[in-house]
């Protein structure tokens, strides 16, 4: 599925759009100014770690970095993680994504992450 056209007003249209990681830094990371170039590569950085942790199921991204903005406030996303990860277990660099005020300092992201249990880890 491709992602669709923004809106009249910069947005896309409401609806969940299924993207790769390099098909979404492609659609937003090639226009707007130095914040948006920033935020791609912020975004390209916490998919890495995620993927590092080998517990990866699905990145949600939103927020203004996937409107026409030139440039985008943060990145936001929200991390499906698969029911076996244990953040203490975790490449200790990919820790930072299940601290959200960490992620907030280190990445300039904000980032939430969900598993199907639901359990205490999901809620921090």
């Amino acid at each position: 599925m491709t992602i669709p056209d923004f809106d009249a007003h910069g947005e896309l249209p409401a609806g969940i759009w299924l993207a790769t990681i390099a098909e979404v830094l492609e659609r937003f990371g090639k226009f707007g100014d130095l914040e948006r170039k920033e935020a791609s590569q912020t975004l390209a950085k916490i998919h890495e770690l995620a993927v590092n942790t080998g517990h990866l199921q699905s990145m949600l991204v939103f927020g203004s970095y996937v409107t026409s903005k030139p440039n985008p406030n943060d990145v936001d996303v929200i991390l499906m993680m698969d029911d076996a990860v244990d953040p203490a277990n975790c490449p200790v660099e990919s820790r930072v994504l299940f601290d959200r005020q960490a992620a907030n300092a280190q990445l300039g992201a904000s980032v939430f992450w969900i598993r199907p249990a639901l359990n205490d880890y999901g809620y921090n």
